[in-house]
C-alpha cells in the first residue's frame, strides 16, 4: 500500500491479480473493520489514517509469517525431544547417549525424565514423552515396543560368604534373603516374570528399594543377594567386592526397549536420536 496515491490496475498488477479482484479485497476488508483504508480522489487512491495504521500491522503480521515460514520447517530438525528412561537405562547410558547426541544436534534440547517403567509407560500414553527407552513388558497395546538391545541380570551376595562364579541350586536360591527392586520397575518384573514361568514361588524380599547402589551395597554387607543389572554391578564383581553367584537353569534376562505410541508424529531429530541409540546398544550389548 502507497501514500502519495495508486490505483488499482496498477496495484493488481503488481500483486499479479484482476483489478475486480483487488478492488472487492478492499471492499471485504472496509466492511469487515467498519473503516475506510483508502480516500479515493480523481480516480486514485490515498491511504487514510486508519489505512497508515492498518498497513503497520499488515507489515507486521507479514514479517511473522515469513518467520514462521523459515523457523517451523527446522522444528523437525531442531526444537525439543522428550526422553523417558528407567532408572537403569537413565544412569547407565541415557548420559553418553544425550552426549553424543549434543555433539550432532547442538540446536536440539534433550529433556529427560528418569522414572520406574510403569510410569514412564503412562507418561507416554498421555503424551508427556515423545518416547522411552526402558525394560520389562511393555502392557498398553497403543504402545509400540522394539528391542534395541540384550541385557542380564546378576545374582550378587558378599564375597566374604561366596566365591564369584558359584553355581547353587534353585532350591537353596529360593531360601536366601533377597534384595530386590519395587514392584513397577522393569528389574522387579523381569525377576518375577522369570520365576513365574519355571512355576517356582516368588519370594518376600528383606530389603525392596528404588536404589540400585542401596541394593548392591547390602550385598556387600552380607545382607542377602542383590538381583541388578550386571552392567551396574560390573565394576564390583571385577574388583572382588561382591561375587556373582549362578543359579543352575535360572538366567535372569532382558531386552532394553524403545517405546512410542503408535500415533505419535516423532520429529526427524527423534527419529535421530533413537538410530542413535540403535547404534550404540547395537555396540554395548550384554557385557559378558
Amino acid at each position: 500500500m502507497c501514500s502519495c496515491g495508486c490505483n488499482t490496475t496498477k496495484a493488481a498488477e503488481q500483486l499479479h491479480m484482476t483489478q475486480p479482484a483487488v478492488s472487492l479485497a478492499i471492499s471485504e476488508l472496509e466492511n469487515y473493520y467498519g473503516v475506510r483504508l483508502f480516500d479515493r480522489i480523481s480516480r486514485r487512491l490515498y491511504l487514510s489514517e486508519a489505512g497508515r495504521r492498518f498497513r503497520e500491522y499488515s507489515r507486521s503480521i507479514s514479517l511473522a509469517f515469513d518467520d514462521m515460514e523459515k523457523t517451523v520447517r527446522e522444528w523437525e530438525k531442531n526444537g525439543v525431544i522428550r526422553v523417558g528412561a528407567s532408572i537403569s537405562i537413565g544412569s547407565m547410558l541415557l548420559p553418553e547417549y544425550a552426549a553424543q547426541f549434543r555433539v550432532t544436534h547442538p540446536d536440539t534440547t534433550v529433556r529427560v525424565k528418569v522414572d520406574r517403567s510403569d510410569r514412564l509407560e503412562q507418561a507416554t500414553l498421555q503424551n508427556e514423552l515423545d518416547f522411552a527407552l526402558m525394560e520389562g513388558i511393555v502392557h498398553d497395546e497403543n504402545l509400540v515396543s522394539e528391542d534395541f538391545m540384550e541385557d542380564s541380570l546378576a545374582v550378587i551376595a558378599s564375597s566374604e560368604r561366596f566365591e564369584n562364579g558359584t553355581v547353587i541350586a534353585p532350591e537353596e536360591f529360593l531360601r536366601m534373603d533377597f534384595l530386590l527392586r519395587e514392584h513397577g520397575s522393569g528389574t522387579r518384573e523381569v525377576f518375577d516374570s522369570t520365576l513365574a514361568a519355571l512355576e517356582y514361588p516368588l519370594p518376600e524380599p528383606v530389603w525392596e528399594s528404588l536404589s540400585t547402589a542401596a541394593l548392591m551395597n547390602a550385598a556387600c554387607a552380607g545382607l542377602g543377594v542383590a538381583i541388578i543389572p550386571k552392567r551396574m554391578a560390573y565394576e564390583k564383581i571385577a574388583g572382588g567386592h561382591v561375587a556373582q553367584l549362578f543359579v543352575d537353569g535360572i538366567e535372569f534376562r532382558r531386552k532394553y526397549k524403545i517405546v512410542y505410541h503408535k500415533n505419535k508424529h516423532l520429529t526427524a531429530a527423534a527419529l535421530d536420536f533413537l538410530d542413535l541409540c540403535r547404534t550404540l546398544g547395537g555396540r554395548n550389548n550384554d557385557l559378558t
